[in-house]
């Protein structure tokens, strides 16, 4: 194993299981809708589109034949999808409903009814981890020529796919920005709806 397989593979674990370690630890601090918010991330991004830029679905390539066989073995395809839909509803999701709270010092409102700068905060992160994800992290499993599969929330697939921007030969394209420049609408009036339960 190279040392940026390592850092894939670790990158991965941790995003996957310190979200939940920090709420099992905190769990009589933190909001009861928290764990429900949690799920419902886990099941868009599967069903959104980890599953299918996983499997290649629809006219994509599978995960196992975009990257190396040392990270075939420590992120095996039948697992991937969900590694990868954790990470997205712990780290990156739970992660800034977390960095809303703390720039609106801490103010709970946020949560209850739509703020502009709670949101902007929110899509700010979401597309920003998604980028320094893209070029650091996965950069070999997404450039150009391993196509990925069509996906209900990247609905351009690979059919249409601009490359946006290009950072040390390395490639940021359109399809995989698009979940994250939706998501965020959809997940902060989840929230509002789950605290008004």
């Amino acid at each position: 194993m190279i040392v940026e397989e390592f850092r894939v593979v670790a990158v991965v674990y941790v995003a996957v299981l310190a979200p939940l370690i920090i709420y099992f630890l905190n769990k009589h601090k933190i909001p009861d809708w928290v764990p429900s918010f949690y799920i419902v991330g886990v099941i868009v991004c599967s069903l959104g589109w980890e599953l299918w830029f996983t499997y290649g679905w629809i006219d994509g390539d599978p995960v196992d034949s975009r990257r190396s066989e040392v990270l075939n073995n420590w992120l095996p395809k039948n697992i991937n999808w969900l590694l990868n839909s954790m990470a997205d509803a712990g780290t990156v999701l739970i992660g800034g409903v977390w960095l809303m709270w703390i720039f609106h010092k801490k103010n709970s409102k946020i949560f209850t009814q739509w703020n502009w700068s709670a949101f902007c905060i929110l899509m700010i992160w979401c597309i920003g981890q998604n980028i320094l994800v893209e070029m650091f992290l996965y950069h070999d499993q997404l450039a150009e020529g391993k196509p990925l599969s069509w996906a209900p929330l990247s609905p351009f697939g690979s059919y249409f796919n601009p490359l946006l921007f290009e950072f040390n030969s390395r490639t940021i394209m359109l399809q995989t920005q698009i979940p994250w420049m939706i998501l965020p609408w959809f997940f902060y009036r989840t929230l509002i709806n789950l605290n008004r339960l």
